[in-house]
């Protein structure tokens, strides 16, 4: 959880996005990374199966996040 939360914290920064607040990095069951326009949950299988947060937000549109492109070496922009 911890490895998800670094990368997608630096692949933001890298983009110039940065995060409002992190909820829930202490317990790394559920962590809630607040960019403003978007939010980001991060959930262990098996807070996601408790909390059911696919049923709750179905009706959502979904990000094809595969599609989205990604910089060669998102890491060199951190040295």
């Amino acid at each position: 959880m911890r490895a998800l939360e670094n990368e997608l914290h630096v692949r933001a920064k890298t983009l110039g996005q940065r995060h409002k607040r992190i909820e829930g990095q202490s317990l790394h069951w559920w962590v809630v990374m607040d960019f403003g326009d978007v939010v980001v949950h991060l959930l262990q299988p098996e807070a996601r199966e408790y909390y059911d947060l696919d049923r709750l937000f179905g009706e959502c549109p979904k990000l094809d996040w595969e599609s989205v492109p990604v910089a060669d070496d998102l890491h060199a922009a951190e040295a």
